[in-house]
């Protein structure tokens, strides 16, 4: 059997050889070529069911994405209580700068996180992003000066971008082909869900006496911070890392209770070999200075990093960020007047994103990624210029316009239900997906520099676009996702189903001959070739 093997279609065929075991996995080799594929159980909600423990371990890495979306959700409210602006008298562009400049920490955090997760571990890692996030959030609740406060936020801010970066790589380490985009989908649905948290925390407080109307929201950020660096001790360590640095016994014990399988089986022992491969080939690479910060910048992986960079700058451009920072704002922009009222709306907007993100549980691992980014942004796309006309249209006396006001608030939650099925998940999904493990975490901590750094923007430069020209916000955001749309269409590959092993094939063509040759002798040293021999033959 040849000993060069590449990602194949489960759709078998005449020239397929197909295996399927009685716990439900599937295996297809094709007989001449030698390509094949695997699948542990089925996808979507029925396969979740059939790796409960690697369930149980991603939801839990995902409170990570809580603390993110808390404080988008919270700020918002926060930003308009009458205690806040009588003790912080904040200007346009001291508010943007209030907002930005903890996306400027998190900028940070989640570059210093992909050195960090390669010199110590994921979870190491982990625990040490909590504890920064719970500093910086016990100085934002004690704050007396805008100094102290901008202070809070920036620690905070380096917590919080190193967990956006350390959580979906953790969670992406620990999943089957299979489930990976619906447990990595879980950091988005975690981020939402911090959002509405935060967003109706702040909504409840916000008539509180004195400065405890803010306080009270801002600590209780704390909480999933103490919870997340607490619980994480008991985790397990990633498989593919152990595999990395040689502790293939230990890579293997943990691999069995992910997959819920014995030693025996015969897929867990492909999936351990496909992990020695990718180990072998970075321990080449990196005897070569090959796992460098500049390589992901190099002819062999360029395209790899501006599909990670790519997806992170669309997913912030589309606008979601100015609609959770600046929500009621933006509610006033299109004619809602008074603060409860643009309040609710704007919090509604969190709860329509939060539903939203149900379905992409199902979608990702059946309809796949690509599919999912090309709709999303057609759709937000054609929200965004839609509320841009209607502004033009009756912002010049929205008393006499209720209706088309109306009809801009529905255009508005059309917007967010596209994300929240598209760029919202599948952002935090492909930036684990596309590296090769030498420099996974480089490359995802990279991409999510890039979903910080433009996050930094959006909010910086938001209430000052909103004030000069409301109409032209939407313009611009729909303009951005139009060309969201050619990017995804003509940029993107389909990741859907295959093993983070396997997706260096996708990629064939630019990585060279020499890199499929290296692959090929690995795979022998290994016993790949034996090894699938002895399972179809059995």
């Amino acid at each position: 059997m040849p000993s060069g093997y590449l990602p194949l279609s489960l759709d078998s065929s005449d020239s397929s050889t197909s295996k399927v075991f009685e716990n439900g996995g599937v295996l297809i080799v094709h007989r001449e070529t030698g390509e094949y594929t695997y699948q542990f159980g089925p996808s979507g909600l029925k396969g979740l069911l059939h790796t409960k423990y690697a369930v149980f371990c991603s939801l839990f890495a995902s409170i990570g994405g809580v603390t993110f979306g808390y404080d988008q959700g919270v700020i918002s409210n926060i930003l308009v209580m009458r205690d806040f602006m009588h003790r912080f008298p904040l200007s346009p562009f001291q508010t943007g700068l209030l907002t930005a400049v903890l996306e400027l920490g998190a900028l940070f955090g989640a570059l210093e996180a992909g050195i960090f997760a390669d010199k110590y571990s994921r979870r190491s890692s982990i625990i040490l992003a909590s504890v920064i996030f719970c500093v910086g959030s016990l100085f934002q609740t004690v704050a007396s000066s805008v100094e102290v406060l901008m202070l809070g936020r920036a620690v905070g801010g380096v917590g919080i971008g190193a967990l956006s970066m350390l959580c979906p790589l953790y969670i992406s380490e620990m999943a089957s082909p299979e489930t990976r985009g619906s447990l990595i989908s879980l950091e988005q649905f975690s981020i939402v869900f911090g959002v509405v948290l935060g967003f109706w925390a702040g909504f409840l407080t916000r008539s509180l006496d004195g400065s405890s109307s803010w306080r009270i929201p801002l600590g209780i950020q704390i909480i999933p911070g103490v919870i997340l660096a607490v619980g994480t001790l008991w985790l397990p360590p990633s498989p593919r890392l152990l595999v990395l640095r040689g502790k293939k016994d230990k890579a293997l014990q943990t691999l069995m209770k992910l997959r819920d399988r014995d030693e025996s089986d015969p897929l867990v022992r492909l999936e351990l070999a496909e992990m020695q491969v990718e180990a072998k080939m970075a321990s080449e690479l990196g005897s070569g200075h090959g796992n460098r910060w500049r390589d992901l910048f190099g002819p062999s992986l360029i395209k790899r990093t501006m599909i990670g960079v790519g997806v992170m700058f669309f997913q912030q451009w589309s606008g979601i960020n100015a609609l959770l920072y600046y929500g009621p704002s933006l509610m006033r922009s299109i004619g809602l007047e008074g603060d409860t009222i643009s309040l609710v709306m704007s919090g509604f907007v969190n709860i329509m994103q939060l539903v939203a993100v149900i379905p992409a549980f199902f979608l990702l691992d059946s309809v796949g990624r690509k599919p999912l980014l090309k709709f999303g942004a057609l759709l937000m796309s054609f929200s965004h210029i839609a509320v841009a006309i209607i502004i033009l249209w009756g912002s010049g006396d929205w008393p006499t316009h209720r209706t088309i006001a109306w009809v801009a608030v529905g255009m508005i939650y059309l917007f967010t239900a596209a994300y929240g099925v598209s760029f919202g998940p599948v952002a935090w999904i492909l930036p684990t997906e596309v590296f090769p493990l030498s420099l996974r975490s480089k490359g995802a901590a990279v991409s999510t520099a890039s979903n910080w750094f433009n996050n930094f923007l959006i909010g910086l430069i938001t209430p000052s676009l909103v004030y000069i020209s409301p109409a032209g916000t939407f313009f611009l955001l729909g303009f951005a996702c139009a060309c969201a749309f050619v990017w995804s269409l003509l940029v993107v590959p389909e990741t859907k189903g295959v093993s983070l092993e396997e997706i260096d094939l996708l990629f064939s063509s630019s990585l060279g001959r020499a890199d499929l040759e290296r692959r090929k002798r690995a795979q022998e040293e290994v016993g790949i070739p034996s090894l699938l021999r002895d399972i179809t033959e059995s």
